[in-house]
């Protein structure tokens, strides 16, 4: 039996380029060494991809997610909701698009909740199409009770983010001693199980040169109290200066207090190939940090980077070897 991670693959919405950059991923060849994939989700969305993007590969039917196939030109899909393979129309967002996606989310998460596989990989969704369908609740969500956390890691550059999509006036009032421990504690606990560096933590400042109210109050107290119970975090660093430091190898990660505070310098840093994490399940999950990218759907012409890097990432910080990728 083989002792490689079960890693389940999420395509993404159907009419986006999602299916796409997942049957790139397989076909480069290189997740097998690394992982037992298995997609979850919709054979004939998947046989769709295969015939734009990859048409070398095959597709078969899984009946749970331990029906894996050994044949690397083999994609093992597990049906979950149905859906009609020709109900995709790419480049649109529409609620059966939304609906399945969502289901298939819930199922993945169910499969890694009973420990069916190991880590969970999502492709890039349309947020507007699971609104019309009712479903962004299946989305890792921020809320003070669950709290989940983006994180984003592009090469040394490894981002979790206090809030995410929050209005700029409301990111004050969300920085509170509470919050900012809780979030060193989580990422410091994660990052010690994915077996990412020395797990060294540096806290970014809210305002300028990390001067101000906010650093006083809640910073400042919340970085205090997680190195009394000894965890390796600095804070509040500079904002202007912290991420470079990241890239240079004095932190392993860097809390971001609000969405462009961290996505602006991931995406200047280096965008084509980064991943994304989702800090708070009791699994690892990874997704890309790209859309659905309806102006090139059914093209072929989608870059599969961010995918694969997201794929090797889950399967490897499952494993507790670090990041994957490059």
């Amino acid at each position: 039996m083989s002792t490689l991670p079960t890693v389940g693959i999420m395509t993404g919405d159907p009419n986006g380029i999602g299916p796409e950059v997942v049957v790139k991923a397989w076909a480069s060849g290189r997740l097998q060494s690394c992982c037992r994939p298995l997609i979850v989700g919709s054979r004939l969305v998947v046989e769709q991809a295969v015939r734009v993007a990859a048409p070398s590969l095959r597709v078969r039917s899984a009946i749970s997610a331990s029906d894996l196939s050994l044949d690397e030109a083999t994609i093992d899909v597990l049906e979950s909701a149905a859906y009609a393979g020709d109900a995709a129309r790419y480049g649109g967002d529409l609620a059966t698009a939304g609906a399945a996606t969502g289901a298939w989310i819930d199922h993945l998460d169910s499969l890694a909740r009973t420990r069916q596989i190991d880590a969970c990989v999502m492709g890039p969704i349309s947020g507007k199409a699971m609104q019309l369908a009712g479903t962004l609740g299946s989305v890792p969500s921020y809320s003070a009770t669950d709290p989940a956390y983006l994180l984003l890691r592009s090469g040394r550059l490894v981002i979790a983010h206090l809030t995410d999509h929050v209005p700029l006036r409301e990111v004050s009032a969300a920085i509170t001693t509470e919050a900012v421990h809780r979030l060193i504690v989580c990422l410091s606990r994660s990052l010690k199980a994915w077996g990412v560096g020395a797990g060294r933590i540096a806290v970014a400042g809210f305002n300028p040169h990390a001067s101000g109210e906010e650093e006083k109050l809640a910073l400042e107290p919340a970085v205090a109290l997680a190195r009394s119970e000894g965890i390796a975090v600095d804070g509040p660093v500079s904002p202007d200066s912290i991420f470079r430091q990241c890239i240079e190898g004095r932190y392993d990660a860097v809390v971001a207090l609000y969405h462009d505070q961290g996505h602006i310098p991931i995406k200047t840093w280096g965008f084509s190939g980064n991943s994304v994490l989702f800090l708070g399940p009791s699994y690892v999950h990874t997704s890309v940090a790209h859309g659905t990218a309806y102006d090139i759907v059914g093209t072929g012409k989608a870059d599969a980077s961010m995918m694969l890097n997201a794929i090797l990432d889950a399967a490897s910080l499952v494993s507790g070897a670090g990041f994957g990728s490059a």
